[in-house]
């Protein structure tokens, strides 16, 4: 079950895999179209997977995540992404009373944890072109935002035709402040409760592993394009 929940909400989705099936229903019209499906590692993974295979659409990566507190890692103040883009929730900052060098600390901790990851999902995908694509980001919820917003920040530079931000829960006023950043805005349930956490919207919830990731990304492609085979090296014939 989920050790994570925090009310007494009826959980709106099984698990993440249910999510995104759920998810791509609400995206039912960009199937077939040119479009990439960029999940957010760890959790968005999961989700961007049944979305990409329902759709027909490629699936990537893009690693966006948060800079923690530094005495309550559960929350915030900010997000930095593969390609260095970085954004400040200035508000969480003032409160926390943070010095230059505090928040130098922990940005530089978590560019050294997306460069650990970036090497880590690389394997052997190749970059995918966005360019005059609609770019699906997906999260498996939003809390803060600032994942989403800093993601959708870093793919602007890609040159996408649009980018659509895409996760199955969201409180209201973040998903209403999205709607500045992102090009659309699709979401399963927009919670309205004064205290929101992801976790209770799901009935079954755990942390999603590295090795769920490449799970994740080795299933597309085999769903996608089939099996992988090694043929085996042709022998040198004698003289």
């Amino acid at each position: 079950m989920n050790p994570m929940r925090h009310s007494n909400i009826e959980p709106a989705f099984e698990n993440r895999y249910d999510a995104g099936r759920q998810l791509a229903e609400k995206l039912s019209e960009y199937a077939g179209k040119s479009v990439v499906v960029l999940g957010i590692p760890n959790g968005g993974v999961a989700v961007a997977l049944g979305v990409a295979l329902t759709l027909g659409a490629d699936l990537d990566l893009v690693i966006s995540r948060k800079i923690p507190l530094p005495l309550s890692p559960e929350g915030g103040f900010g997000s930095v992404t593969d390609d260095g883009t970085t954004i400040f929730d200035e508000a969480a900052i003032k409160k926390a009373g943070l010095s230059q060098p505090q928040i130098s600390y922990q940005v530089n901790k978590v560019r050294s944890d997306i460069r650990h990851r970036s090497l880590l999902y690389q394997t052997d995908r190749r970059p995918i072109s966005l360019s005059g694509r609609t770019v699906i980001v997906i999260d498996d919820g939003l809390a803060s935002g600032y994942t989403m917003r800093a993601a959708i920040e870093s793919l602007r530079h890609r040159n996408p035709d649009n980018i659509v931000a895409a996760v199955p829960v969201g409180p209201e006023p973040v998903v209403r402040a999205l709607r500045d950043v992102a090009d659309r805005v699709v979401v399963c349930v927009v919670s309205k409760e004064t205290r929101f956490y992801v976790s209770d919207y799901y009935r079954y919830w755990h942390d999603i592993t590295d090795a769920e990731v490449l799970h994740c990304l080795k299933e597309w492609r085999m769903r996608r394009h089939g099996p992988v085979i090694d043929l085996p090296e042709k022998k040198q014939e004698s003289v």
